[in-house]
């Protein structure tokens, strides 16, 4: 007869797992805030029901078991969470009013350091920034629930069939059919790869850094010649996308509220395994919150901006609501 760990055993075992669950419900919710919630949903439920597990699996197999019921049971009462590419919407004339839409859920983000991509081990985080960069997690959101959590566990936890069949309460061919519907559709919806999601070459480091300068200093001339020729720029929650630099560069100089060289200040910070940027604007002489970026790099330009505009991501970031000591002159 084997001694069971007691409850302070168990949570000691636990607690190092919380990083790569909140990444699993993430994946899941695409909502960094839903997966923090359910997080704690599944440690609680794990607490009350340790008297029965009875070590036939693994702990950590037996905490994804319940993260992944948790979520699927929060799914049936949620709407899938899009970017406006997702929607279906043609790109919008850049000069066009724009149009919010607050009702629709949408895509959020997650920090690295939450996420379990940033560390020491390279092999483990080039992984964990495949499995959460931004474009698959977009990509997940066309998958039905279920469907979602049979790609997750079989593609990217790796699990065998049998596992996710006892999982999910149903048969190995039940399992494998669902995978193969499921990568189908991925197939359709998600972009094509852009280079792994390796750490970035000094050449890269170089040009995000003249990318925060042409921000910075308002020069759109250098701002343009950044990105890709079909490069995407969207904003959730405003419901247009655009496409190609001389779009970009177009919404820039007539809808963002900044006006000359020295209005907006750009924070390096990391999502979804990418660069990041919180942005400040200048405010009655102080930088407040204005907006999360995240880039996508193809090479050494820009291919994909997305601006969250969702102000209670600085505080998940770590990021302060006005910069210290930013006073403009």
């Amino acid at each position: 007869m084997t001694d069971k760990p007691t409850n302070e055993e168990f949570l000691q075992q636990a607690d190092p797992m919380r990083r790569e669950l909140l990444a699993h419900c993430y994946r899941m919710m695409g909502s960094v805030h839903d997966a923090e919630d359910l997080v704690q949903e599944t440690y609680l439920r794990a607490w009350r029901a340790y008297d029965g597990f009875e070590g036939r699996s693994s702990l950590r197999t037996w905490l994804y078991r319940i993260a992944t019921s948790a979520c699927l049971t929060a799914l049936d009462s949620r709407k899938r969470r899009p970017l406006p590419t997702g929607l279906g919407a043609p790109s919008t004339e850049a000069t066009a009013p724009l149009v919010q839409d607050s009702e629709v859920p949408w895509l959020e983000p997650v920090p690295d350091a939450l996420a379990g991509a940033a560390g020491d081990d390279p092999a483990s985080i080039v992984t964990s920034r495949e499995s959460i960069r931004l474009a698959l997690i977009a990509a997940l959101q066309h998958l039905p629930p279920r469907q979602r959590a049979v790609l997750v566990l079989r593609d990217v936890l790796r699990w065998k069939a049998a596992e996710v069949a006892e999982a999910l309460e149903t048969s190995t061919a039940a399992v494998n059919s669902i995978l193969q519907r499921a990568r189908a559709q991925l197939d359709q919806v998600q972009p094509s790869r852009d280079d792994p999601m390796e750490p970035l070459s000094s050449d890269q480091r170089a040009q995000l850094e003249r990318y925060v300068a042409a921000f910075e200093n308002y020069d759109f001339e250098s701002l343009v010649e950044q990105f890709t020729k079909d490069a995407i720029w969207e904003m959730p929650p405003f419901v247009g996308w655009y496409q190609g630099p001389e779009s970009i560069l177009e919404l820039m100089k007539t809808q963002c509220p900044a006006k000359g060289p020295g209005d907006l200040k750009l924070v390096p910070t990391a999502a979804n395994g990418q660069p990041a940027f919180a942005m400040y604007l200048r405010e009655d002489g102080v930088y407040r919150q204005f907006s999360l970026m995240v880039v996508t790099l193809c090479g050494e330009r820009i291919s994909h901006g997305v601006m969250f505009f969702e102000r209670k991501l600085f505080e998940t970031f770590g990021l302060p609501e006005v910069l210290e000591g930013s006073a403009a002159k």
